[in-house]
Order: structure tokens, then C-alpha cells, then sequence
């Protein structure tokens, strides 16, 4: 395994060197750039790094392992932090395995960063990945996140799982995913895509110049979309012979419906759900079960409540969590999903749905003197606004659930939510995400 797994990795490298085509990063000139260094891995870092230290300093190293040993060039910095290439791989991780798509490796699709470890080994990764940041970012002190942060719960399937396919269109008009190098590698084949998905890009023979971004949608009685980000308010004219849908969003996200149906259809445990072009949708439909199971643990309580579900998309979390409480308000800003959930929770009476940034509507909760008992926030990568942390006490909210996408952004806001005077009580990690560094998380907080 050892012998054979060095060999695919100095293989990677070869075809990293050999490329002619990558552009030389930006940053200024180091007096290590260009300096050839034996490293030892120690660490995972977010971002899907390996990470070493030269004289006091952190280095990041694609592809490799924490226990690995390697030899790395030094390709740029950052203030202290410089990066790394690796070169060759001098004792490689038990962990290393050989990874599924041709497409992977150093200089070539970024789209996975993990194919080259065992699963096992990628969720004990991310939970210390997680327990890091809470700790460096947040602050945190270890018998906290020792007390709260649960083991990671591993994904359904581990490889064909995501429903959507997002590509970028290159300069020669090909389709495919960005490289560590910002340049766009075509792909023809990707191992954690739906193969429906795969077998449709393949299908495929169009450019179409307007269009930066191209996303490949399946829903859950196998109906197929291809949805277009344009750069102009124009819509072509297009006809196909493919048995699917095409929808082009324009620079503001407004969608426009060229051929068949404006939204797709997911079922999750048992339920339906319509999601227009453009509104947002975790791609691992198969986990978004088991993600709804960890929400209503953390979020529902003895008796009726009044809940807040905050940056809800097309309702998801709401349709669930209707049923056992007295009034559930829903908000989001962006107005093809408010839509969708009004249709998705039509069967409801105790759900109100709101348009609206989650910072504008809460402002107004709060003149009006609205008071709720839970709050559910789903935020976007970045995390929530301090504005949004300091309504929650203002509309008398004792118990947040907070769905995080990302661990840094988690701890950030951990660390401010218990300087408002809420108190963490638990934090679930999920892996909605195989073969990546990203990490989803349910975090509980009790004033």
C-alpha cells in the first residue's frame, strides 16, 4: 500500500510540473519562494490543507496527510503563512488511499479535496478540524468543546451523492471546475455527482458565450435541468432534444424559463418540496433526512412554541417543524424561494411567511414587540451579521439552533452568541459532503 500509494502521488506531481499552462501566483516575492523544504505534517488545517511548520511558521500543503513526511517547494505567503507544493512523498499515512477520478490531483480540479484519504480517516479529520476552530477562532476553551461537540455522523453514500453540478465556463468554451491555480479544468467525469448528472454533461455539445456558470440539477423523480447564470438581461432562443428543463438566472438571480418547468421537485423523508432555479438546495439529497432528524432534536421542546426559522430557503426545515408547534415564522430575502415555500407549506395555518433580509425583518419584530420562544438560523457561509446576534435577546429567544456549512464562521458566531449571554449546549457534526473538507454542523445554544 505504502510502495504504491508513493507512486501515485510523485505521478500527480509529475503532471503538475509538466503543465504549461498555470499562471504564477500574484502575491509578492518571498525570499523562500522557490526554496525546496523536508516537511512533516502535523495537522489538518480548514481548507482542506495539510499543514506543517518551518522555523515557527505554519505551512499548507495540498493532498497530503497529517503523519505523512514530504518534500515541498514554496510557492507563495501570506503574512507568516506560506504554501507549499509537494514534490515527493517520502513516508506516506496509512490513511492514503488511491483516489477515484482522473481529474484529481495537485494542479487539476479542486472540486474534491479528499479523495486521497480513507472515509474513516476523513471524518475523524474533520471533527478535529471542527474542535480547532472552535477553539482558535471562537476561543473556546477545551472542556467546552470536549462537553459539547458529538461524534460526526457519516454520510448516507459516500461517493454519486450530490443532485447538482456546478461548472464554470473556460475561455475555449469548455465546461468544468475551477483548480487551486484559478484556471478551469474541463471535466468529463465526476465521482460525486449523480452519474445522471455525468451522463447529461456528457450529452452536451453548446457554447454559449453569456453564460459564466452552468448548473446541472437532478430532482428526486429523476427529472434533469440545466440552469445558465447569464451576464445581460437577454434570453436566447434554444430548443433541445433532451428530455429536460433549461432556465437562465440573470445578474440580479432573477430566473427565466426557457423550455419545460421553472423548478425542480426533492422528496426528503416522505415530503415534497418545489425549488425554483436559482433557489438554494443542498446537493446531498439522500442526507438532508438525517440533517432534518439532528434540527428538530435541537430545536423542538415540550409543548407549543413560537419558532423563528431564519434564512429558510423554500422551507425545509419549517415543513417539519409546523406540525408539533404553535407558530412557526419563516423569512428569507430572496424571492423565487419565498415563493416556493409558500407553496411548499400551503397545507399549514401557523406559518407565516416573510420576504425580507433576516436583519430588516427582525427590526421590525422588535418595534412591534414580537416575541418568540426558539429561533432556527440556516445563514450562508459567512455567517451571521452582529446586527442578527444581537436581536436574538431583544425578541426574547432562549433557544438558537444553528445550522452551520462552516466552521470558522460557527466558531466566530459561537463565541459572540455566548458573549450575549447564551450558553452552548451541544454541536452535532454531520457529513453531508465526502470527498471535500466541508463540514456541516447543528449547534445548540440555551440562554
Amino acid at each position: 500500500m505504502l510502495a504504491a500509494s508513493c507512486a501515485m502521488y510523485a505521478d500527480f506531481l509529475i503532471m503538475a510540473r509538466r503543465g504549461k499552462t498555470r499562471k504564477r501566483s500574484r502575491r509578492p516575492h518571498s525570499a523562500l519562494q522557490g526554496k525546496v523544504l523536508d516537511l512533516d505534517i502535523r495537522d489538518m488545517a480548514h481548507g482542506g490543507h495539510g499543514l506543517a511548520d518551518y522555523r515557527g511558521s505554519p505551512v499548507f500543503v495540498p493532498y497530503t496527510l497529517p503523519g505523512e513526511s514530504i518534500t515541498a517547494e514554496i510557492t507563495g505567503e501570506r503574512g507568516k503563512v506560506r504554501f507549499g507544493r509537494g514534490l515527493q512523498l517520502k513516508a506516506a499515512s496509512s490513511d492514503r488511499v488511491e483516489p477515484r477520478c482522473p481529474h484529481f490531483g495537485p494542479g487539476r480540479c479542486w472540486g474534491c479535496q479528499w479523495q486521497h484519504i480513507d472515509y474513516a480517516a476523513q471524518l475523524l479529520l474533520k471533527q478535529d478540524v471542527l474542535a480547532d476552530q472552535l477553539a482558535r477562532v471562537g476561543g473556546l476553551p477545551d472542556e467546552l468543546i470536549d462537553a459539547v461537540l458529538q461524534p460526526i455522523l457519516p454520510a448516507p453514500e459516500q461517493w454519486a451523492y450530490e443532485h447538482s453540478l456546478s461548472l464554470l465556463r473556460a475561455e475555449t468554451g469548455e465546461w468544468g471546475r475551477r483548480r487551486q491555480a484559478r484556471q478551469i479544468e474541463a471535466i468529463g467525469e465526476c465521482h460525486v455527482a449523480h452519474p445522471d448528472l455525468i451522463d447529461l454533461l456528457q450529452d452536451l455539445d453548446l457554447d454559449y458565450e453569456r453564460a459564466r456558470r452552468m448548473t446541472l440539477r437532478r430532482g428526486s423523480d429523476g427529472r434533469l435541468m440545466l440552469i445558465f447564470d447569464v451576464d445581460a438581461e437577454d434570453a436566447p432562443s434554444l430548443s433541445t432534444v433532451l428530455p429536460l428543463s433549461v432556465n437562465l438566472l440573470l445578474p440580479d438571480r432573477q430566473p427565466i424559463n426557457l423550455v419545460g418547468d421553472a423548478h425542480s421537485h426533492f422528496e426528503i423523508d416522505g415530503r415534497r418540496f418545489r425549488v425554483t432555479a436559482g433557489a438554494y438546495m443542498r446537493a446531498n439529497i439522500g442526507a438532508l433526512a438525517g440533517l432534518v432528524t439532528e434540527v428538530l432534536k435541537a430545536t423542538l421542546s415540550p409543548g407549543g412554541a413560537r419558532i423563528l426559522d431564519l434564512y429558510a430557503g423554500v422551507g425545509i426545515f419549517s415543513k417539519f417543524l409546523a406540525g408539533p408547534t404553535d407558530l412557526v415564522t419563516l423569512v428569507e430575502s430572496y424571492p423565487p424561494a419565498v415563493t416556493d415555500a409558500d407553496v411548499n407549506l400551503a397545507e399549514f395555518d401557523n406559518v407565516d411567511v416573510v420576504e425580507g433580509s433576516v436583519e430588516t425583518v427582525l427590526a421590525d419584530m422588535i418595534d412591534e414587540g414580537a416575541r418568540y420562544d426558539i429561533a432556527l438560523l440556516d445563514p450562508p457561509g459567512a455567517g451571521l451579521s452582529e446586527d442578527v446576534v444581537g436581536q436574538m435577546s431583544k425578541l426574547g429567544v432562549g433557544r438558537i439552533v444553528y445550522v452551520s456549512g462552516d466552521p470558522a464562521s460557527l466558531a466566530r458566531d459561537s463565541r459572540r452568541l455566548i458573549d450575549c449571554g447564551f450558553r452552548l449546549r451541544a454541536i452535532q457534526p454531520l457529513d453531508l459532503a465526502p470527498q471535500t473538507y466541508y463540514i456541516t454542523a447543528v449547534a445548540r445554544f440555551e440562554r
